[in-house]
This record gives C-alpha cells, structure tokens and sequence, in this order.
C-alpha cells in the first residue's frame, strides 16, 4: 500500500461523529436510490427503463464507491478503514429502512426475499460485504492518487473504475462467464473486479512508504 499508518493533519478524518453521520447519510441515499430502482423496474419498460435503471444503478456504484473516501479524505490507513467503516455503518442502517419502510410497503416488483426462500438474512449480508468493499478500495484509489499527485480525483476515480468494468463485463460475456449478459447485472457484478483492478493500477507510480 502507499498510504502511510501515521494520519497526517487535514487528512483521515476518522472521528466517532463524522463517521456515524456520513453512515447515515449514505444508508438513507442507498435506500433512496433502491426505491427509486424499484419504481423503475415497475413503471417503465424497453429503452426507458433500461436508460433509467442504468443512470441509477451508475449514480449508487458511484456514490457508494466515492463519498466515504472523501468523507474521511482518505490518505493513510486511517482514513482507508475510516471509509470502509462508513461503507458498513450505512449498509445496517438501509437494513434498518429496508425492514421498517421498504418491505413492508411491498416497493419490490420481485421481493429479494422470496428468492431467500422468505429470509432476510442471505442477501444483507451480501449488501454489507459489497457496501464495505466499495468505499474501501474507492478510498485506496483516493489514497494513492493524492500520495502521488496531491490530491484525490473524483473523474480519475470513476473513469478507470467504470472503463475496467466494461472490460471485466465485455470479457465475461464473450468468455461466456455463468450468468453474463448484456445487462445491466453483469455490469453491477463486474463492477467488483474492475474496481479492484483500477486500485492496482492506481498503485503504478505512487510512492513508498
């Protein structure tokens, strides 16, 4: 890693408060945006609802990958878990609105826990292990790129990540990967890996410590 474990002054902000707020910040925009998927998986069809589930789906990657890293301006360790931290913090609390609010108004054109066989429990683990991963390696690229040029970048971030997506989503389809497909869930699932693939070329030319 090129992150430093000394946190350095207006960096890795990493206190209790900030944390717990930007958690809740991004759980109840995670929610949001789930709903506002829902609606247009219930209302719209063809073209449309293609152009507007995929506009959605890239604004969440996005905003889940991005913000706790900037939240906590990540540089070293610190603010890399601090991010992850986040990640998780908000993935409990879209479990608490998912519960509450979401289920019980029945928003699901297809209700994930029918698939679950009525369980909660198999698919918010998976939300919290992806709502983790995502800040976590979001706030790695920010790391390495302010170690390197001084500053985090937000386009540099998102253009690689979702560039080394298409091709992790282009070469599961042509090598007829289980699954793939030219949809928009073999995007959301090769998000993963080009997302990790983009924090190791984002390592290329940072320095040491």
């Amino acid at each position: 890693m090129s992150a430093a474990v000394q946190p350095r002054a207006g960096f890795d902000q990493t206190d209790l408060p900030t944390i717990t707020r930007a958690a809740v910040k991004l759980g109840l925009l995670e929610a949001g945006l789930v709903l506002l998927m829902s609606l247009i998986l219930r209302y719209l069809e063809g073209p449309a609802e293609t152009a507007a589930g995929a506009t959605v789906l890239a604004v969440g990657l996005a905003a889940v990958t991005a913000l706790p890293g900037r939240w906590t301006r990540a540089r070293t360790i610190e603010g890399i878990a601090g991010a992850a931290g986040i990640g998780l913090g908000a993935a409990v609390v879209f479990l608490v609105v998912d519960l509450a609010l979401l289920q019980p108004l029945g928003i699901y054109s297809h209700r994930w826990t029918a698939i679950g066989g009525g369980s909660n429990w198999w698919y918010h683990p998976v939300w919290w292990m992806v709502g983790t991963y995502l800040p976590w390696f979001g706030a790695w690229i920010f790391a390495n790129q302010t170690a390197r040029r001084g500053a985090p970048s937000l386009p540099g971030l998102l253009g690689l990540a979702f560039g080394l997506t298409i091709v992790c989503a282009v070469a599961g389809i042509l090598g007829r990967f289980p699954g793939a497909g030219w949809n928009l869930g073999t995007f959301g699932v090769a998000f993963l890996p080009g997302l990790a693939l983009a924090t190791l070329v984002s390592m290329i030319g940072s320095p040491r410590s």
